[in-house]
């Protein structure tokens, strides 16, 4: 048996954390908030996702690496990983991609 390869258990955990519609839903609206981070109650607002299921994705995404979680008093923010959001779509086309596309769109 193989010694498994740690970024590819790394880049599968992001790839799961991404596949469901309520975390990429979560994902898009903390991308598109301010870069320091936006409020666990500004996401709530603006995707009317119940506190507790929000709560179990904000938690997903941030032990994926994708997001960082910042407390400020009460409130914790939550901002974009964007390095690792980086990283994840080069690991992509670079490794899984680039190997055996034949198509030229795809470089």
């Amino acid at each position: 048996m193989s010694v498994p390869d740690p970024t590819l258990h790394h880049v599968t955990r992001q790839l799961k954390a991404l596949g469901h519609p309520g975390r990429l839903t979560i994902l898009r609206a903390v991308v598109q908030g301010p870069v320091d981070g936006t409020p666990a109650g500004e996401i709530q607002a603006r995707i009317g996702m119940p506190a507790s299921t929000l709560s179990h994705n904000l938690t997903g995404l941030t032990e994926a690496g994708l997001l960082q979680a910042t407390r400020q008093g009460t409130t914790i923010r939550y901002a974009a990983r964007f390095d690792q959001l980086k990283a994840l779509t080069e690991y992509l086309w670079q490794d899984c991609c680039s190997g055996g596309c034949r198509d030229p769109h795809c470089l």
